[in-house]
């Protein structure tokens, strides 16, 4: 994938401080604003028992895709992402709406990336409502959102000390695939299909974020690596984290890579899995993973929330590798 740049004053910023500079701590001017930049969805109240979960997420080619990439996997996962945003937060998704920016009108990729998109948005019982097309380079931007009732979404906020951290599914599969879409790694089928089916087509957790939603104190989607994303938990909560890296859940193509080669990126780091990073007190963690394993889906614990200000990674003989990699960055 190519990644592009943002220079300022010589030093490359990344696409959270870019928000957190310039938009995060715009004071809402609306009382029915509860929560504004800088979660996986903003929060408005409705004036009814529920509120609405607002969320963004945009696709560019050559960056969050290939030009070779099957239209339809590209508007499934146009779809994935924000449910998968609205998932985090506990929610229901309800409405979409979808921009897009082409370069020409290509009835036969517009055909298999809109029954992609529409189904996946039917599957969950979304309907798409409004949006816009303008002639330009291949960009996909939706908009979804979600209900909830007043005062139950999950957030990034609510983590405390003592806590675990526990992930749904398996890390690193996405990473793989795309080593592989890349040229970079040799896989044989039917693992090689296995890991672009994890690329292009995420599975949305979001049966699973609505059962933890009474029982997790913080939440998010793991679209830029766990590492990442589990620390922007650890900022909005004033916490640190602490992670066993022998035991974050792997398939076994990505165990066995790992393996061979020493390298854990793909798991700690790879991002576009779309799995929930969940925190959970510890007496409700067997309760958490029985619900899940009820709907088919693995829970698992991989660390545990300190006092620190960061995410620590512990390695099997029990040496720290701090923050061994930052996740994915947009602006590098």
């Amino acid at each position: 994938m190519v990644q592009c740049s943002l220079i300022r004053s010589g030093a490359v910023v990344d696409e959270f401080s870019l928000i957190e500079t310039y938009f995060k701590d715009i004071p809402p001017l609306r009382p029915d604003t509860r929560l504004g930049v800088g979660d996986d969805c903003a929060i408005v109240r409705t004036g009814d028992n529920n509120e609405l979960v607002i969320t963004t997420d945009i696709l560019v080619e050559g960056v969050h895709f290939l030009a070779a990439t099957d239209p339809g996997d590209i508007g499934y996962k146009a779809a994935a992402v924000n449910l998968s945003d609205i998932a985090s937060m506990g929610a229901i998704p309800a409405w979409a709406t979808l921009a897009l920016s082409l370069p020409h009108p290509d009835h036969k990729w517009l055909k298999a990336f809109s029954a992609g998109f529409i189904n996946l948005l039917s599957t969950y019982g979304v309907d798409l409502v409004g949006g816009d097309t303008v002639k330009g380079p291949n960009v996909i931007t939706v908009q979804m959102m979600g209900k909830i009732e007043s005062g139950t979404a999950l957030s990034r906020s609510g983590a405390h000390q003592g806590e675990s951290v526990m992930v749904t599914g398996s890390l690193g599969d996405a990473a793989l695939g795309l080593k592989q879409l890349k040229g970079e790694l040799s896989v044989n089928s039917p693992a090689a299909d296995y890991l672009l089916s994890r690329l292009n087509r995420p599975t949305p957790r979001v049966e699973e974020g609505v059962l933890l939603r009474d029982l997790a104190t913080a939440c998010i989607d793991i679209s830029d690596g766990l590492i990442s994303d589990l620390g922007h938990i650890v900022k909005a909560s004033g916490v640190g984290a602490t992670l066993e890296l022998d035991q974050i859940p792997c398939s076994p193509p990505v165990t066995n890579y790992q393996k061979a080669t020493g390298d854990f990126a793909p798991s700690i780091s790879g991002g576009d899995d779309y799995e929930l990073c969940v925190v959970v007190p510890e007496d409700a963690q067997q309760e958490a993973v029985d619900r899940l394993l009820e709907v088919g889906t693995q829970l698992t614990k991989v660390g545990v929330i300190t006092d620190g200000e960061r995410v620590e990674v512990v390695d099997p003989l029990g040496q720290s590798k701090t923050d061994p990699s930052k996740g994915y960055n947009h602006f590098e």
